[in-house]
């Protein structure tokens, strides 16, 4: 039934919609170059929303899902930018849950210079990825201030995504008050009218908040209906809600959470960006290529994580496990990174029951996604031994028998699971979901971050993200899944619980690696 109704939502929410669902709800509904029967250039620009480190979170609910994204925003500096005083100005924009896999996927990040004195945008630049692969583009408005106060007085300027969120924020808002913009979005560009319409108290998980109701009509745009933005009524004039309708349902983008971040201090860059140069091929080279393919990562190459197995209520351990980052080079000829475990029965529990596991797993190191597994699993008579060929482009993967099996593009092993969920965001209340190989199956995997806990590992207290992870099972929590992560840079895996046929089991990391990030 729950399949039935997705299939249903998905029909409805096509690739341009639901782009404007998340990305547009934060761009094109925030007017910025204004009338108000009097010409644009006369328009203030208030300085109070122009804060360098203030940084805005937003959830995203639709119809019955009650999280089905987060955005941020983010004034990361104040400085000189390709020769000008300017604001950096970054976002990041990603679906999560069980939506995330089942309708649509985004995960992007935007950066936009705006120019100080104006509030206008002269370069932006953008990280699309996709379950498989990420692209960076970038354009120049070439918006002189010469050429802006012409441009004002004619045109009104042109914005970006980002430009826009600030500018309306920074002209003034009163009853009746009615403004204009023009705006670039990622294809088109845009016409629309915002008109404040009275005022009301907002409630969201943030606070309360007195607010200025604003009524948004976007031309092209007749899938969004009721469209309304709630600014907070003081000089900073946050967007606490945003609300609209569309066919399927409404959508609501909510402010989660407002704070100051202090803003890194960045050198003078009074430069254009520096012609390419031709490059010049350097074998050498080559290895310093592969640790820049990871280094925006948590864990380094060599990083081994090695974790005593124990059952419910035994205190002497059953088995051992151990994950390693292996390497990064050429495998099976195309760049992969090599990550493996090893699991195994030791000491009396191995008279008993023999169990010795091992799986490599092959991986695109700037997505984490497999594209070859190796299996090799003894679990008392039972024995497997297979490779898998993952063809994540084509949404397809083969056995070494020749047996094709349909799969999500992104769909993940055990092993790259395991990594890829320590890059995942899961500050609380978070909800991730991903698709995952089990036994040759496709399973929907929903990992819901809780409040962070302190957890004892040995002789250790350690601040930890505890997470639920549930499939889509008819019995969801059979297994009783749950993980802790570090909450620091490292996002280790301290402890991981199931339910399994011998009882409850843990796995707690009983060498921390010594490997500094």
């Amino acid at each position: 039934m729950i399949s039935n109704y997705y299939a249903t939502v998905n029909l409805r929410l096509k690739q341009p919609v639901t782009t404007t669902l998340l990305i547009l709800l934060f761009a094109i509904i925030f007017p910025v170059n204004a009338q108000e029967n009097v010409g644009a250039s006369s328009l203030p620009l208030f300085s109070a929303p122009y804060k360098a480190g203030e940084r805005l979170t937003y959830n995203i609910s639709y119809s019955n899902f009650p999280s089905v994204g987060h955005v941020e925003i983010q004034i990361a500096n104040r400085g000189t930018y390709f020769g000008r005083d300017a604001y950096q100005v970054k976002a990041h924009v990603q679906t999560t849950g069980v939506v995330n896999v089942a309708l649509y996927s985004i995960n992007n990040d935007y950066t936009t210079y705006i120019e100080a004195a104006t509030g206008l945008p002269f370069r932006a630049e953008e990280r699309v990825r996709d379950e498989i692969r990420s692209s960076d583009s970038s354009q120049e408005f070439n918006q002189t201030p010469e050429a802006t106060v012409s441009r004002q007085r004619a045109l009104n300027g042109t914005y970006d995504l980002l430009s826009v969120f600030y500018r309306i924020r920074a002209l003034p808002l009163t009853d009746g008050a009615s403004y204009s913009f023009h705006v670039r979005g990622q294809s088109s560009d845009y016409q629309a009218e915002v008109k404040v319409t009275g005022r009301d108290t907002v409630r969201t998980n943030a606070g309360s908040f007195e607010s200025w109701v604003a009524q948004v009509k976007v031309e092209g745009q007749s899938a969004l209906k009721s469209f309304k933005v709630y600014f907070s009524n003081d000089e900073r004039h946050v967007p606490v809600l945003l609300t609209a309708k569309i066919k399927s349902g409404e959508l609501r983008a909510e402010l989660a959470g407002s704070e100051y971040v202090k803003p890194v201090v960045v050198a003078a860059n009074t430069s254009s960006p520096p012609a390419p140069r031709r490059p010049t091929p350097d074998p050498a080279a080559n290895a310093t290529k592969d640790a820049e393919l990871i280094s925006d990562l948590p864990f380094a190459v060599g990083e081994q994580l090695n974790y005593q197995i124990y059952l419910a209520g035994s205190n002497a351990p059953m088995g051992t496990a151990t994950f390693q980052v292996r390497g990064v080079s050429r495998y099976f000829d195309r760049t992969g990174m090599l990550l493996t475990v090893k699991a195994e029965t030791t000491g009396a529990a191995s008279r008993v029951f023999v169990a010795n596991d091992q799986i490599e797993s092959y991986v695109d190191p700037k997505v984490l996604l497999p594209y070859r597994t190796v299996l090799n699993l003894v679990e008392g008579k039972r024995r497997r031994a297979q490779t898998l060929k993952i063809n994540q482009e084509g949404g397809n993967a083969t056995t070494d028998s020749g047996t094709r099996l349909d799969i999500p593009v992104g769909t993940h092993d055990y092993v790259s699971f395991f990594y890829a969920v320590r890059t995942f965001r899961l500050s609380p209340p978070q909800q991730n979901a991903i698709s995952i190989l089990v036994d040759n199956k496709p399973k929907t995997l929903v990992i819901t971050s809780s409040k962070r806990e302190t957890i004892q590992i040995g002789d250790q207290k350690i601040a930890a993200i505890p997470m639920t992870l549930t499939t889509d099972d008819p019995q969801s929590d059979k297994y009783q899944f749950r993980m802790w992560i570090s909450d620091d840079n490292r996002r280790l895996p301290l402890r991981i619980t199931a339910a399994t046929q011998l009882g409850a089991v843990r796995a707690d990391l009983s060498i921390l690696p010594v490997a500094s990030h």
